[in-house]
């Protein structure tokens, strides 16, 4: 991935979690230096500042939702479509609706096929009926793989939806009995912390890479801070031990940018009032920063070979 045009929004949404706190998450990325940690890898980055939707700020449930879902899918589909990178800093995960339904559309109106690497602890797919808390951040996959449920939630009129075959989980560790079924039904790609514990991070997202490359697809790649071990970075509400290390972690970013594939990004789930004294906003700058280009040793750029279509299915 050569220098880039990276444009940032903020998305200080909180409406889809129970802990408060997490709207001040793009706000704490700002303060820790997010534009100028990738303005100095020689990229071009501008800032759009904070994206808020036309609807009360303690409206809560599937309509406040939808709101944000509606405003946030159409500036990242103006940013790609202006040839941008959009970087969408939040606030908690129900903001990938908008920006998957963003990236969606835009791949839809090319003829590309959207592929998601959803780094975090959990699945993601519960729908109202399965979840145990009702929490809409812990919905998205569900809702935008097409799950019932979600009725008046994306912009009025057809949508393309994301294919399960097209999703993968890196990282799991956490999951409900609902949406296990779910995913196990879906066949949503699945690797958990068991198999990384086992093999490592390397061989599973190359295969994920390697089937990205063989399609021509756009990567949208959603990196959920309980992705992490809360020991290395304790700023979130729903912690879960056992999580990506440091290193691990920045091995996966720095596989992400020699691939060349990511197309959008976004950086969820980020509580500063939990947070020790800016430890979390720093560490996922130094991640960001990693899948843009940043390294401590110049070595060659490895390349990632598409595999036969009829091996990728």
């Amino acid at each position: 991935m050569g220098p880039a045009r990276i444009e940032l929004m903020g998305a200080p949404i909180e409406v889809g979690a129970s802990e408060p706190g997490a709207l001040m998450g793009p706000a704490a990325l700002r303060t820790a230096g997010l534009a100028r940690a990738l303005a100095d890898l020689g990229h071009a980055v501008g800032d759009l500042g904070d994206v808020v939707p036309g609807c009360a700020p303690d409206a809560r449930g599937l309509p406040a939702v939808a709101a944000w879902t509606r405003v946030l899918s159409a500036r990242v589909g103006e940013s790609l479509a202006r040839g941008a990178l959009p970087v969408v800093t939040g606030g908690d995960h129900s903001l990938s609706l908008g920006t998957v339904d963003g990236a969606l559309r835009h791949c839809a109106g090319g003829g590309r096929p959207l592929y998601v690497l959803w780094l975090d602890a959990h699945a993601d797919f519960n729908t109202p009926e399965t979840s145990p808390s009702g929490n809409i951040h812990g919905m998205p996959l569900a809702a935008l793989c097409g799950e019932p449920g979600f009725d008046g939630l994306f912009p009025d009129g057809p949508r393309p939806r994301l294919d399960p075959s097209r999703l993968h989980l890196f990282g799991l560790r956490s999951i409900d009995a609902g949406e296990r079924a779910l995913v196990t039904a879906r066949r949503v790609g699945v690797t958990d912390m068991r198999a990384i514990d086992e093999f490592g991070v390397v061989a599973p997202l190359r295969r994920v890479l390697e089937r990205v490359a063989a399609a021509g697809g756009h990567l949208h790649v959603s990196l959920d801070i309980d992705f992490l071990d809360p020991g290395i970075a304790p700023g979130v509400g729903t912690t879960v031990p056992g999580g990506a290390t440091f290193r691990e972690a920045h091995l996966i970013m720095e596989m992400l940018h020699d691939s060349g594939l990511v197309g959008s990004l976004d950086v969820v789930e980020l509580n500063p009032f939990l947070d020790e004294r800016g430890r979390s906003a720093r560490v996922l700058v130094e991640l960001v920063a990693s899948l843009f280009g940043r390294r401590i040793l110049d070595r060659p750029t490895p390349v990632i070979e598409a595999v036969p279509r009829d091996q990728t299915a």
